[in-house]
């Protein structure tokens, strides 16, 4: 079949919010609907976009067009419906490749997110490949969607975790891991950027290493491909997970890429329809690569959705995406200890080793009332663990309050973050 384009998947030039060379974060702002929204009486002050990333019309318009103009089953109708809906679906299958520079498309598995992607791999690659004794290597940085998987696992197995220690601002201490690998672990696996403390990951030198130990590499990547360029050839990993929502993309969204002859050799995730290629009663014959982990009648509107995610990120250069998200944490770095008074910030102090998030706790005050004054004035942030309860554990905090930018945030948005928490001081410290 010649897959031609659908709405919002199609190739596309660069987009008119990109101007000399820099985004133009007012002008995105326009094509975000909700963002245009008041809440309590004041504009929309999202700083919660490490959860989940608000949508572009183009990926409203594409989940539209998709009900409205042609929903129909994937693979299966020879209808014009059923052509149109397969074609856009496995166009947008190419567009997601494209967007993370896998060298094959047939090797991205839709998901409904990153944690789906990690617990396939557990499933399917970890229960054939880990056995009584094996080592898995982690970080105590993790989501928790890439640390109970594996618990599960090794319980099963009765295999072992062990955990690379971070320093007090958050970095890897690359030291102990360089020890840890010589336990000679089955799997490495590790974020590439932090969802708590924005941590930057040095991927590439972790990924040699641990390929020289002889450990296979899984990278959960749900922060990292919707703020910095990520090629999952130059990496050098063998599995890489991220969602679908915290790009812009549908909730429900999301894929797994590995290396094919690590996907042909798995095991199927799931068994029922679409991942079989002949069914008999006591036998049956699996289908290929990637239909043969995507059983049933997939998601359909929320891939095309997030294949219209990734052209529309493609279309702002993902260069032009972190250099935004670099000034916004630089000028947050200054601006939050300087104005509000007494903040507490964590993670790390150098904006290149960062993303766009910015733990924080005003002392006296619990995070979860920090989040709800704010609220107030319209500003959304983060109070919790952020699903990282032993990162906290470490760092020796019940909780924190968190800020995340994306491609619609501005300078604004922090001047009236650091508004709202003045308020918040003036309420609880009178």
């Amino acid at each position: 079949m010649t897959l031609t384009s659908e709405p919002g998947v199609a190739d596309g030039a660069v987009l008119p919010a990109v101007r000399a060379g820099a985004l133009d974060a007012y002008a995105i702002r326009d094509e975000f609907p909700i963002l245009s929204r008041e809440v309590h009486g004041h504009r929309v002050v999202y700083l919660d976009s490490a959860s989940t990333s608000q949508k572009p019309r183009a990926v409203i318009e594409a989940v539209d067009a998709f009900y409205r103009e042609y929903n129909a089953n994937v693979h299966r109708g020879i209808y014009e419906f059923g052509e149109r809906s397969t074609n856009a679906y496995e166009r947008a299958r190419v567009e997601v490749a494209r967007f993370i520079n896998a060298p094959d498309s047939h090797e991205l598995i839709f998901t409904r997110n990153a944690t789906e992607a990690i617990n396939l791999v557990a499933y399917s690659w970890g229960r054939r490949n880990i056995g009584r004794g094996d080592a898995i290597v982690l970080t105590e940085m993790e989501h928790h969607a890439n640390l109970v998987p594996w618990q599960i696992l090794v319980q099963e197995r009765d295999g072992d975790l062990e955990f690379i220690p971070i320093t007090d601002d958050g970095l890897l201490r690359l030291d102990v891991y360089e020890v840890l690998l010589r336990v000679k672990p089955k799997l490495v696996a590790f974020t590439h950027v932090s969802n708590t403390l924005g941590t930057i990951n040095p991927v590439r030198e972790m990924v040699d290493m641990a390929h020289a130990a002889g450990a296979l590499v899984l990278i959960d990547g749900a922060q990292a491909v919707p703020h910095v360029p990520v090629d999952v050839q130059s990496l050098g990993a063998d599995f890489y997970a991220f969602s679908g929502h915290k790009m812009l993309a549908p909730m429900g969204s999301g894929a797994l890429w590995a290396r094919r002859e690590l996907l042909e050799a798995m095991p199927p995730f799931l068994g029922g329809g679409e991942m079989i290629r002949e069914v008999h009663l006591r036998r049956s014959d699996f289908n290929d690569i990637p239909w043969k982990f995507e059983a049933g009648t997939p998601a359909v509107a929320d891939a095309v959705g997030l294949g219209a995610a990734a052209q529309y990120l493609r279309g702002l250069g993902m260069d032009h995406v972190r250099d935004h998200e670099r000034d916004l944490l630089a000028y947050a770095l200054d601006v939050l200890p300087r104005e509000v008074p007494g903040i507490e910030l964590y993670g790390p102090l150098d904006v290149d080793q960062r993303g766009g998030v910015v733990p924080f706790n005003l002392p006296g005050i619990h995070p979860h009332d920090v989040a709800q004054v704010l609220d107030r004035f319209g500003i959304a942030v983060r109070a919790g663990h952020h699903c990282t309860m032993p990162l906290h554990e470490r760092l020796e905090l019940a909780a924190t309050a968190r800020a995340s930018f994306n491609v619609y945030s501005t300078r604004d948005d922090i001047d009236a973050l650091v508004a709202g928490l003045r308020q918040v001081q003036t309420i609880f410290e009178g």
